[in-house]
């Protein structure tokens, strides 16, 4: 006689017999025909990084850049010849930027200071996090001011991690870096793009007194619905809002520049309403650009909105009354960010029609 159980899943398992009868002293086995891929007797279970894999979207076809080539190429290793031997980080390869051969080609980068880790943890990005990051390197800004000297920059972009480990978020050293590269590099354009320093407004203003920028950037980065889901619990858009208000309080004289993704888990309609909220808060450059999923352990993308969409919200955006605006797929931040300091100043708009080749 053969004896039968069924398991949780309401699958026939076969316990067995003895030649005399009694119950076989083995292990239950699943017979073959009642099992279900992925069970214990069928396929391999995926493990949690397979199944992160698996669900990655694949990108659309009109992601398209173009390496350098000739002076380009020689320029794209110049540039970066310069950033590794001064020891410095750019936002460029941290943040797996896709326009790192664009910009590095015509000789220009992002720099980025106060270390190369944050002490936050948003969940798009692809910069390294750790609670209590090293001290703040005293040597980073000469060494910074040397690199940008060398590289013969007309706009400079200096971006920075969250340093809540420090009681003015880093203010201080960000101003250091700033200062020091105006007084080696006078004639070079210089863009900040910080921190929400906790929302620490006299920091702000510590920084901000009479420092020789062009612009002054701090990125929302998504719509306000999606803060809990995208960005550490310590940001949220309406304290990047108050920090951009402030800024353009403080120092009427610059431009002020915010930065907004798409493929989060947005509508179409909360990105038109972040636009109006980041202009009446005092912003008058805006880029929007697509999501891409650093790694498995970051957030999917949700969806990929198509040219046309950005040029949609190019328009939009111009309609609202921003100065400047560069929509595109491949759009970052700081994306020619000298053209874009430009076209603010009445200078031809970088992209045009939600453009994506580069």
């Amino acid at each position: 006689m053969r004896t039968y159980w069924y398991d949780k899943h309401s699958r026939m398992v076969n316990v067995g017999t003895s030649s005399d009868g009694s119950m076989a002293p083995r292990l239950p086995t699943i017979d073959a025909d009642s099992t279900n891929a992925g069970g214990c007797g069928g396929a391999s279970r995926q493990s949690a990084a397979e199944r992160r894999k698996s669900l990655r979207k694949r990108l659309p076809p009109w992601f398209k850049t173009s390496l350098p080539t000739g002076d380009a190429q020689t320029r794209y290793n110049e540039t970066r010849s310069s950033v590794h031997e001064h020891g410095l980080h750019t936002v460029c390869e941290e943040a797996r930027c896709p326009n790192v051969h664009d910009c590095w080609g015509r000789g220009t980068a992002t720099f980025m200071v106060a270390g190369e880790v944050c002490t936050r943890g948003c969940r798009f990005c692809a910069v390294g996090t750790e609670k209590i990051p090293p001290a703040l390197d005293a040597s980073e800004p000469s060494e910074l001011a040397e690199a940008v000297a060398r590289m013969g920059l007309d706009h400079a972009v200096i971006t920075v991690v969250n340093r809540d480990d420090l009681e003015d978020g880093g203010a201080e050293h960000y101003r250091d870096c700033i200062l020091a590269v105006n007084e080696r590099c006078p004639e070079v354009g210089l863009e900040l793009l910080c921190s929400d320093l906790d929302g620490n407004l006299k920091a702000l203003g510590d920084l901000l007194e009479n420092l020789p920028l062009r612009v002054f950037a701090h990125n929302v980065e998504c719509v306000p619905r999606l803060d809990s889901i995208v960005r550490d619990p310590r940001a949220s858009f309406e304290q990047s809002l108050g920090v951009l208000r402030e800024a353009r309080r403080l120092r009427p004289d610059i431009l002020i520049k915010s930065s907004i993704m798409v493929g989060l888990g947005e509508t179409d309609e909360e990105v038109s309403e972040a636009m109006r909220l980041l202009f009446d808060a005092g912003v008058n450059m805006l880029t929007l650009g697509q999501y891409l999923q650093p790694s498995d352990r970051h957030l999917p993308v949700d969806r990929f909105p198509e040219p046309e969409q950005f040029a949609s919200w190019d328009a939009e955006a111009r309609q609202i009354g921003f100065k400047a605006v560069a929509s595109g797929p491949l759009v970052r931040s700081s994306y020619r960010a000298g053209l874009l300091w430009e076209e603010a100043r009445g200078g031809a708009p970088i992209l045009l029609g939600g453009q994506v080749e580069i």
